[in-house]
């Protein structure tokens, strides 16, 4: 008897948002943590230039970019490069110093393939799929994978454990 076998090469923890697409885990070229003094909804990393260059001239790094609050589990966009060593964010996802963050440069970078869900909780599910469609998946059971490629998931809509217990596969 044939069955179908899923075969990725990347996972990452899915952040739902309303706003935010699910960042490709390959399309990650900055990462570091922050250090300095913090201010609402900025990233300030006065170790910037060495840990992946100065903010102001990484090539790529422009506004509607992903940053993911790696420590927290919270996700924002650049709205604006401010200096070398800041960004101003959609969200204000670092409070303080100290925490590990990664940069995705390419916002649309899932959009070609989308990635399938593993669903670690039991909730509602809501999703943007490759085409644009918004489908809202009601009751589903933990441990399962949704076979549906995927560009976003959603905050509202999304419910349950299922909202915090999501790998993207791709």
């Amino acid at each position: 008897m044939a069955y179908q076998k899923l075969q990725v090469g990347l996972a990452a923890k899915v952040i739902p948002s309303d706003t935010i697409d699910i960042p490709l885990e390959s399309s990650s070229k900055l990462s570091g943590t922050t250090a300095g003094a913090t201010v609402s909804s900025k990233l300030v990393n006065t170790n910037a230039a060495t840990e992946g260059g100065a903010f102001d001239t990484i090539q790529g790094l422009k506004p509607g970019a992903i940053v993911v609050n790696v420590t927290d589990g919270t996700i924002a966009t650049v709205t604006a490069i401010d200096s070398a060593t800041t960004l101003s964010l959609s969200a204000d996802i670092i409070s303080t110093a100290g925490k590990a963050y990664k940069i995705f440069l390419d916002p649309k970078a899932n959009h070609s393939e989308g990635c399938v869900l593993y669903i670690g909780g039991a909730g509602d599910l809501k999703v943007e799929t490759v085409s644009g469609s918004e489908v809202e998946f009601i009751g589903v059971l933990a441990g399962t994978f949704l076979p549906v490629q995927v560009i976003k998931v959603f905050a509202t809509g999304t419910t349950g454990t299922a909202a915090t217990n999501l790998l993207a596969l791709w």
